[in-house]
């Protein structure tokens, strides 16, 4: 199936008649259309599907509105309601091995207090026979029967149950990252998209021919209690199908309210409360730095009361040792001078006459030097030991000014420390500040809890109703069993319901080996999707999905399970669109994929991952829906050699109004990619 055109009359934001051409080219199956939040991106989504399914389409701005009320409200505030809005979608499909053009007109009007809605097809039966490089447009003719029966023929030719699988948004996408809710959607996707439910529908539709041909000649009394038991085992299904929908809702409520207490824990952290539940470990803390503070200043103060305020002195003991030293030398030349004189004199005596002058004279003038060192401008008779005691005085100080300099170091972390936990002690708020937070994420947290207590309960009505309809069909089996025993003459019951009963065993065999079979290709084709979106390559080295439950199990290289609750956010997103993908891959990607922003909680690689190896190999046509922040400049030039066509949906805030203009945000009005 290709879609080939949409045309939005006065629908929504739509002002007008705006249509976008949504066919690919070849190896280019990219429609890339732009806009930001509230332009209208999942509107047209919608419309695709509104077009198609009408009243049974699942349209994300319907919720629980009536239908009429819900076409009511998509016609643009801004039109007239008598005059109405539509939506035209054109498409091809292969029908029976040959390409049929079709094109649903599906437009609604206010009649009174009432909408009136009108359904027109067009189809061009032959549009596959001739080749369409000679044809300018296809010769599309009104057909009474398809528009008449068309909520039958669409069923036939894409049921919505498959539909749904290929237009998703990034909310079903987030939804399919919860393992919980991904286990309903992989049993009805490989039940309705790989044909498993046509095998048990063919097995319903044998049964029923079994029963019919079982009670065709039967007597009334048991004819009664057959149909008795046939209304209570359709009550029953109702039933089953009402706790079910219930539990749904329930799982759903569950999750808002989850999301609820999330944002309150976020606000109680934003607003101190961490802060206020940590004040009593800060104030002890507070309180041991103060005193190790006060500690370091007691010692430091002690130090100042013994020898370490000489260090202020450090020059005047420097002066006094060197004073010391000249006048422990000026002592030892006074003693010399003494003995020289004597030495001289009897040196004299001995030497001859003519070298008496000559030694005199020498020994006159080292007498004078030696003299001259003895004579000190001051002298403050100094004791001989001063000098080696300003040496010890010296080498305790410098030991002093160490202990005294890692004391300072220790008294500037505490008082660091001290400031750090002052500032910290301020941001703590009051109690009665925080009090309305905390009885908030209370509330929350009974809410939360009272949700899971509502689903247990609602899976236990689940349970008992599923029991309940078992019971129900073994009863009716039963009474089918004894209205054929008195129908044993009638070979011919006997024998359409002998094969029947084969068939549908052999049906249920086959059910089960095209299951397992799809569920293999399906595990095969997940993996491998996943492992080539994922940025971390050896996270998950296997995938199985549970046969009776459906549930996904992953595991690391070691063969050990991996919790879901271990992957991040994004890393669940890309789990879920590879189960989309892996399906579509099974599926054999004849479907179109209609992809509404699909990229918001993946960090810029992961982002990377799905431009490059998924939107280009999505589907042979895949719709693009993306925010500025989605598929960035960055993003589109890695995307640009897959895209076929580019539109972005600017919005006029002002009138409230939306139009589809050719090229992507950037360059939204230029000539549209080749």
């Amino acid at each position: 199936m290709l879609l080939r055109k949409i045309t939005l009359s006065e629908f929504g934001a739509y002002r007008g008649e705006q249509s976008l051409d949504l066919t690919p080219k070849k190896n280019k199956p990219i429609i890339l259309i732009g806009g930001l939040n509230g332009c209208g991106k999942t509107t047209l989504l919608d419309a695709i599907q509104l077009a198609l399914y009408g009243r049974r389409a699942r349209c994300s701005g319907r919720g629980n509105k009536a239908y009429e009320s819900y076409l009511h409200e998509c016609i643009n505030r801004q039109a007239d309601p008598t005059r109405g809005a539509s939506v035209t979608l054109d498409f091809t499909i292969a029908v029976e091995g040959r390409e049929h053009y079709y094109s649903v007109i599906r437009s609604w009007r206010l009649s009174g207090k009432s909408v009136k809605e009108f359904l027109n097809v067009f189809v061009d039966e032959q549009y596959g026979e001739v080749a369409k490089s000679t044809r300018k447009r296809p010769e599309l003719k009104f057909s009474k029967v398809l528009s008449e029966g068309w909520a039958d023929h669409v069923e036939d030719l894409l049921p919505l149950e498959v539909a749904s699988l290929s237009f998703f948004d990034g909310e079903k996408i987030e939804s399919l990252a919860d393992p919980d809710r991904a286990a309903s959607f992989i049993k009805s996707a490989i039940r309705s998209l790989l044909g498993i439910s046509t095998v048990e529908q063919l097995r319903t539709d044998l049964q029923a021919l079994q029963r019919r041909q079982a009670i065709s000649d039967e007597e009334q009394h048991l004819l009664d209690e057959v149909r008795e038991q046939e209304q209570e085992s359709k009550r029953a299904e109702q039933e089953s199908e009402r706790a079910q929908q219930e539990l749904e809702r329930l799982t759903e409520a569950h999750a808002e309210a989850k999301e609820e207490l999330e944002k309150a824990e976020r606000e109680y952290k934003d607003e101190g409360g961490t802060l206020w539940e940590q004040r009593v470990t800060l104030e002890s803390a507070h309180k041991a730095a103060a005193t190790r503070l006060a500690d370091t200043r007691a010692a430091l103060i002690a130090s100042a009361g013994g020898s370490l305020p000489l260090l202020m002195a450090d020059a005047q003991l420097k002066a006094i040792s060197e004073q010391a030293h000249r006048e422990r030398v000026a002592a030892q030349a006074r003693e010399v001078l003494d003995v020289l004189a004597e030495r001289d004199t009897w040196l004299l005596d001995r030497l001859p006459e003519q070298a008496r002058e000559d030694a005199l004279k020498a020994m006159e003038a080292d007498r004078a030097e030696r003299a001259a060192a003895a004579d000190l401008d001051v002298d403050l008779h100094l004791p001989a030991n001063m000098a080696s005691q300003l040496e010890a005085l010296t080498q305790s100080l410098d030991g002093e000014r160490d202990q005294a300099q890692k004391l300072l170091a220790d008294a500037e972390a505490a008082t660091e420390e001290l400031a750090q936990l002052d500032r910290q002690l301020a941001g703590v708020p009051e109690k009665d500040d925080v009090h309305e937070l905390l009885e908030k994420r209370a509330k929350r947290m009974r809410t939360v809890a009272v949700a899971a207590d509502a689903i247990d309960r609602a899976i236990q009505r689940v349970a008992a109703a599923e029991r309940h309809e078992s019971n129900v069909n073994t009863a009716l089996d039963r009474a089918h069993k004894e209205y054929i025993r008195t129908k044993v003459k009638e070979e011919e019951a006997k024998r359409i319901i002998r094969f029947s009963e084969k068939a549908r065993e052999t049906l249920g065999h086959f059910s089960g080996a095209l299951l397992q079979r799809h569920i293999s290709r399906l595990e095969v084709a997940m993996l491998q999707s996943f492992q080539s979106l994922m940025r971390k390559q050896g996270l998950v080295k296997d995938i199985r999905i549970d046969t009776d439950n459906f549930t996904l199990t992953l595991s690391d290289t070691e063969g050990e399970e991996i919790n879901p609750g271990r992957l991040s956010a994004g890393e669940r997103q890309l789990l879920a669109v590879s189960l989309l993908w892996g399906l579509m891959k099974v599926a054999g990607n004849r479907l179109p994929s209609v992809i509404d922003t699909p990229l918001g909680r993946l960090d810029s690689r992961h982002r990377e991952h799905l431009v490059d190896r998924y939107f280009p190999h999505a589907s042979g046509q895949v719709l693009l829906l993306s925010t500025d922040e989605e598929i960035d400049e960055h993003l589109l030039g890695r995307l640009n050699k897959s895209v076929a066509q580019t539109y972005t949906l600017s919005h006029d805030d002002i009138e409230l109004t939306t139009k589809v203009v050719k090229g992507y945000l950037w360059n939204a009005g230029a000539s549209n990619v080749a």
